[in-house]
Formats: structure tokens, C-alpha cells, sequence
């Protein structure tokens, strides 16, 4: 009879774990931690709704929006402002907003007029073939460099904390790479796409903002709920996995046909033993963004219009920062009345080194950019916490090919392990429950 072993109770497990359940899997969940969400973490203090990790989901994909159905009768989302669909990029120390529509496209001074041609002449481009494209280049070839520059770069920074001339477009960004690969042009292949789509996903991958009344964390605890305690065991600081034949393992004595693991690189090392040094060496071979969050609250506003999602900084503009967010505008109750409430985030592969900073330093040199950027006469925010995250976010580089095939590998080998998480198939929120579906099925399945 299966019995499956899901080791870290973060997004991805707690998913997992659900869907086992529903089908009547037995399993348990394994976190170190004395509580689940993994980096999931918010907090209410002094008015202000803080998020110590990720910030907002977005509903990107099928499984997303068929889990948020799942958990409704626990906690229901809460979607983003319209404000929200307007994105601010910084050049020559101006915001200016992200184009949307063609009108805006061609008046927007983000990009030169050449490029704009080039854009509009995308859907004609000859396919290319460049399975290890970085996606600066992928980017400047099919769009051109104001594209990358005031579009793309600023994007990877905030979403990734990382380099477009380090990320893989087919590791980091598939859906982008199977675009040309696959239909021969980035527009060609989303008017394609769409159409093939069912109408299920069209109805429901609405690509909305979400998060919940209080905070992010109330996805996770739903989850929890769901799952039921007498499934996780946390404080699991130490673990004893074995490998004994295929499909049968030992966790601390007690035998599993299965192991999901879902853990950060580095970690796998440690959790199996019976993995060679030569596996391990090619598995952990993954760069992880340091990042570093500001919470900053204030009670009384007087700087600019906060009318959008937020702002990202393009690395010409040589800023400290590499965007804000602009929670309050986004979700209600995220601040007093007449305050303000931003996540702002530093540091990222480009400024690895700001995680090193001590607190008063790092505040200083923040605090200077974000006052000049948001037009405030003096930085005086009533509401100040700083999360530092050294291993943040997974930079899928030019080493993820091999890395997938270690993987598959190790897998191949011992039957009955499977390596999930933030290693492969992507970082954001739909991404890790996409990943942690599937995973089910194919446990259900087998």
C-alpha cells in the first residue's frame, strides 16, 4: 500500500499534501520548522499587514485557480485594485507607466523608435534556435535593447532579483521560449495559444493580483487546515531518510513507498545520504538571490499618487533599490486610513553583497532612494522591518539542463524518490501549486 513521505510543509508540500488526501493517500509531512508556509509569512503590527516573504499570487495557471476554489469555504481571495494593472518603470529618474495597449505602446518614452518597429515587426521575424540563449539575448534579438532595458530587466529584477544576461529564456521562462520554438514568434504563438485554449482556462486563468484579508499567510494556513495536523509533524530539525529497495524508505524508522521532496538545494545533501557526492555536486549546483525586504508604513502619506501596483528600477538607473510595491493601493485595510503601506526590495543577484550590511546602513542608503523616487519631503515611516532572505530565489542559469537530467537520473535510480520544489519548474506561486498537482497525480496515478 502507498504511503508517501512529503519532506518541508511550504506551499508546494502543503499542496501535495491536500490532493493525496483527497484521493486517500496516506502520507505525512515532514518541516523543520515549528510552523507551516515555509516563507509564506504575515504579520498585522501597528495597522499595517506586513508579508515577510512573498507579497502577492497572481492566478496564472488552471491548478492556481482550482486550488483557490478548493480552500473558498476557509478563505477567500482578495483581488487586487484595478489600480493595480498600471506598472511604473523608473527612467532618467521619472516613473513612467508600462504600455498596455497599442495607443500607449507607441507614445511611451521607455522605448526608442526603432525598437517600437521592431516590435511591431516581431510576428515576421525569422524563428531562431538558441537552446542556451540567455534571455537578454533572446530579448534584444526578437525586441531590441530598449525593450530589454526598460521592460525586461526591470521585470527579472523584481519577480526574480536576478540578471537577464544569467537566466536560460528556456529554463527561466518557457512559456516565452516554447512561444518562438514552438509557433515561430512571441505574438504569433500567444494568438495560437489562446485559441487552443479551453474554455475552462480562459473562464478562470484570469491573471488577477490576489491575495487574502490578512495577508498571504492565510493561503498556507487554509492549506493546513485541509491537510489536518495529525499529517505534519514539525520541529523535524533532523531526519533519518534511508533508501532500502525501490519504493520502500525509511524517515526516522518508519517505512514510505514514497518521498517528495521539496526542499532548497541545499538541503538535499544532508536529507539523503545514499545520494553519490558526484549527484549531489551537479544537484546543488543553483544559484539562489539574496533579497532583502523593507516593510515601511506610514501613517499620514504626502508623497506621490500611489495610482499603480508599484515601480521597478531598471539597472541603468543605478538605483539602491530594485522596485516598490504599493500594497495599500492594492488591497484594502493594509494601512490607516490616510497612510500608506510598501514593500521595497533590495539587494538581488546584482547587489549580492547589501545582504551583509548591518541594519542602520542599509536603511540609510534605502531611505535616501525611496524618498527622492516617491517625493516625500522627509522619510519619516511610523512602520519599519527589514526580512533578509540570504537563499531567496532559484536563478535557473546555463547549468539547468544538467542539472534536470541529474535529477532524472537520481530519480531513475531510486524508484520512489521524487526531487520537487523550487530546483525545477519554476518560482512563483502558480508554479510551485502547478508543480505540486501534477506530483499528486502522478502519485495517484501510479
Amino acid at each position: 500500500m502507498k504511503k508517501v513521505a512529503i519532506i518541508g510543509a511550504g506551499l508546494t508540500g502543503l499542496t501535495t499534501g491536500l490532493y493525496l488526501k483527497k484521493a486517500g493517500i496516506p502520507f505525512v509531512i515532514f518541516e523543520k520548522n515549528s510552523y507551516t508556509g515555509g516563507v509564506i509569512r504575515s504579520e498585522k503590527k501597528k495597522g499595517f499587514i506586513i508579508e515577510k516573504g512573498p507579497n502577492t499570487g497572481v492566478v496564472a495557471s488552471l491548478e492556481l485557480a482550482q486550488l483557490l476554489e478548493e480552500l473558498s469555504d476557509i478563505a477567500k481571495p482578495v483581488f487586487a485594485d484595478e489600480r493595480a494593472k498600471k506598472r511604473l518603470i523608473l527612467k532618467h529618474g521619472k516613473w513612467h507607466a508600462l504600455p498596455t495597449g497599442i495607443t500607449s505602446a507607441v507614445s511611451t518614452p521607455l522605448f526608442t523608435a526603432k525598437d517600437k518597429l521592431k516590435v511591431a515587426g516581431e510576428f515576421f521575424r525569422k524563428k531562431g534556435n538558441y537552446e542556451t540563449e540567455s534571455l537578454a539575448q533572446t530579448v534584444k534579438r526578437r525586441l531590441g535593447k530598449s525593450f530589454l532595458d526598460y521592460a525586461i530587466d526591470p521585470f527579472v529584477s523584481g519577480v526574480y532579483a536576478g540578471d537577464p544576461n544569467y537566466l536560460i529564456t528556456k529554463y527561466a521562462f518557457p512559456k516565452l521560449y516554447n512561444l518562438e520554438d514552438k509557433y515561430g514568434s512571441f505574438i504569433k504563438g500567444s494568438i495560437k495559444i489562446n485559441k487552443e485554449r479551453s474554455p475552462e482556462y480562459k473562464e478562470k486563468v484570469n491573471k488577477k493580483i490576489f491575495s487574502f484579508e490578512n495577508g498571504l499567510q492565510e493561503l498556507t494556513d487554509a492549506l493546513t487546515l485541509k491537510v489536518g495536523s495529525e499529517n505534519i509533524r514539525l520541529n523535524q530539525n533532523k531526519l533519518g531518510i534511508q533508501y532500502l529497495s525501490p519504493s520502500r524508505f525509511s524517515v526516522n524508522g518508519e517505512e514510505f513507498t514514497h518521498i517528495v521532496s521539496t526542499v532548497n538545494t541545499q538541503a538535499i545533501d544532508k536529507l539523503f545520504p545514499f545520494i553519490n557526492a558526484r549527484e549531489i555536486g551537479t544537484l546543488v549546483r543553483l544559484l539562489y538571490a539574496p533579497v532583502i525586504e523593507l516593510s515601511l508604513g506610514f501613517n499620514h502619506w504626502e508623497g506621490i499618487n500611489l495610482d499603480a501596483f508599484g515601480g521597478l528600477i531598471p539597472t541603468k538607473e543605478n538605483r539602491n533599490i530594485l522596485g516598490v510595491l504599493f500594497m495599500s493601493s492594492q488591497f484594502p485595510n493594509r494601512a490607516p486610513k490616510e497612510g500608506a503601506f510598501f514593500s521595497v526590495f533590495t539587494g538581488g543577484i546584482k547587489k549580492h553583497n547589501l545582504i551583509k550590511l548591518p541594519d542602520d546602513e542599509l536603511l540609510k542608503f534605502v531611505a535616501e532612494d525611496f524618498r527622492e523616487l516617491m517625493q516625500i519631503p522627509a522619510f519619516t515611516a511610523n512602520l519599519i522591518e527589514i526580512h533578509r532572505h540570504p537563499q531567496a530565489i532559484a536563478q535557473y542559469g546555463i547549468d539547468s539542463k544538467e542539472r534536470l537530467q541529474e535529477i532524472a537520473q537520481v530519480e531513475k535510480k531510486f524508484p520512489g524518490l521524487l526531487i520537487k520544489g523550487n530546483p525545477k519548474d519554476g518560482i512563483g506561486i502558480a508554479d510551485r501549486v502547478t508543480q505540486a498537482v501534477k506530483t499528486a497525480k502522478k502519485l495517484i496515478e501510479k
